[in-house]
């Protein structure tokens, strides 16, 4: 933990303080554009009191990021205008969990340097590597990668509670004070600002914008959703709660297909029917329960059977009603093969034919090994910080995580949405879906949007992006350069 020097309490006992921690490197692109990362720990400060007086500005937490920026020659700018420089886009970018790192934006999407992972079929075996990505997302815009309390080398300050920063409502705070203490410390106020989560990071993205409006009055340019969640309850299999099962119908459909379970028949076609039996017929006889005739329920499995290829005992057996674990152990069992959650497209042989549930996902098992060699190395050699931490990428420490303010209600962060384009009729909204994604299904996105209340004006400043892929979509190559030259377009689009 970086200190400078000691100075001495109120009992002239000796106190270290807490400072930032960065290291900066110049590095040039292909296209000759040349940037500088600054790479490190930014020290978030609180100020306390006691009895009523001021005790000052406490170091609380050491936040993680990794900035870069361009340089103002490369820019189409001189030197002397630098600061019209300073109206160059600029990303902020996290990803989800809640407990995981920035690497997978960092490394497999937005950065100038990606993980060389291979995808589904071809994946790259150890010791893996990295190549340059040439369609990076810092062509177009400055890019700041944030990684939350716990996450990557981020941590609390020796003495402070980390579960103080586990919850929904401290999160977003925490990360919206480290978008604003950056863009005041290096006089970025004017420049175009734009917030791209994934996950759990983009119900984060909406909860931060609506921070960064209410408390500091700043407002975004646009939001970039990947792999989007803004109301918990559409995912949520619970007692009672039928609408999960109708929303994720469509993926399951997805998924038997791209696994050969559906012939000769399109992709589009196969999820488009199960888009419509899911919003039609399926929805209606998950409401009417018992009060289905024999006649309509075998209709309903026959169906059901039909677009999913789910055998039709197993469909009986769950009462018409299975969450995404219990269909990753059963759409292959026959194969003794179990498929993804985070991307449907990966397999793993199963732990037993017995098992009706799978709680292991071979598609992070694939990944996380590429991804943790790439940004442990890279962020040393190449971007020239060191620290002895364990970079965490995927943990549970961050658990228990709090949704107090949530309390017997869904996390639900639409409203703020909706307050967000109402009150800045120039934000946008990009949004990009997986079709083989099982942890925030397509479907389940499009319900939510479809929920808001929003002028059809506000309607026409979202664009919508599908890919035929998983939660990571950027892993197949194709999809990565899809996804890059729509963010571009986003990114600087309306200025």
């Amino acid at each position: 933990m970086p200190h400078d020097e000691p100075h001495q309490d109120a009992n002239n006992q000796p106190q270290e303080r807490v400072t930032d921690d960065f290291a900066m490197r110049r590095h040039t692109l292909p296209s000759g554009l040349a940037y500088t990362t600054t790479t490190g720990r930014m020290v978030l400060r609180r100020e306390e009191t006691k009895d009523g007086k001021s005790e000052g500005f406490q170091p609380k937490a050491e936040i993680f990021l990794v900035a870069y920026t361009a340089d103002a020659d490369t820019t189409g700018k001189t030197e002397s205008a630098a600061p019209a420089a300073n109206r160059r886009p600029v990303v902020f970018a996290f990803n989800g969990g809640p407990g995981s790192s920035s690497v997978w934006l960092h490394m497999g999407l937005l950065g100038p340097r990606m993980v060389d992972s291979g995808d589904v079929g071809s994946l790259t075996p150890p010791p893996f590597g990295l190549v340059d990505n040439p369609e990076t997302i810092l062509r177009h815009a400055d890019l700041v990668m944030i990684d939350p309390v716990n996450t990557g080398f981020s941590r609390v300050v020796d003495g402070n509670e980390a579960g103080e920063f586990h919850g929904f409502e401290e999160d977003r705070d925490l990360v919206a004070e480290v978008i604003r203490l950056w863009t005041t410390r290096n006089n970025r106020w004017l420049s175009p600002k734009y917030l791209v989560g994934e996950s759990y990071g983009t119900l984060r993205a909406v909860a931060v914008a609506g921070r960064l409006f209410d408390a500091y009055g700043m407002a975004v340019n646009g939001l970039g959703l990947i792999s989007t969640v803004l109301n918990m309850a559409t995912l949520d299999f619970a007692p009672g709660r039928d609408t999960p099962y109708a929303l994720h119908l469509p993926t399951y459909a997805a998924i038997a297909h791209f696994h050969g379970r559906h012939g000769d028949l399109d992709l589009s076609d196969a999820v488009s029917r199960a888009e419509e039996f899911a919003g039609r017929e399926f929805g209606y006889a998950l409401t009417q329960g018992a009060r289905l005739s024999t006649e309509e329920y075998d209709d309903v499995v026959r169906r059901l059977a039909d677009i999913t290829t789910l055998d039709e005992g197993f469909i009986r057996r769950t009462n018409l009603r299975w969450d995404y674990a219990q269909f990753s152990a059963e759409l292959l069992r026959n194969e003794n093969l179990v498929v993804g959650r985070i991307d449907g497209r990966f397999t793993a042989p199963g732990a037993s034919q017995q098992d009706s549930i799978n709680w292991d996902d071979p598609s992070l098992r694939a990944i996380n090994g590429p991804y943790a060699a790439a940004i442990n190395h890279y962020v040393r050699a190449e971007l020239g910080y060191e620290n002895d931490l364990p970079y965490e990428i995927l943990t549970g420490r961050v658990q228990p995580w709090s949704y107090k303010n949530f309390e017997g209600v869904p996390v639900d962060v639409t409203g703020t949405l909706e307050r967000l384009l109402s009150h800045n009729p120039a934000l946008r909204v990009h949004v990009d879906y997986g079709y083989y994604d099982g942890a925030t299904p397509h479907f389940a996105a499009e319900y939510v949007w479809a929920h808001m209340r929003l002028e059809d004006a506000a309607r026409a400043r979202f664009s919508h992006h599908y890919h035929e892929a998983g939660h990571m979509m950027y892993l197949k190559p194709e999809c990565r350069l899809d996804q890059l030259s729509a963010l571009a377009d986003f990114v600087t689009g309306g200025q």
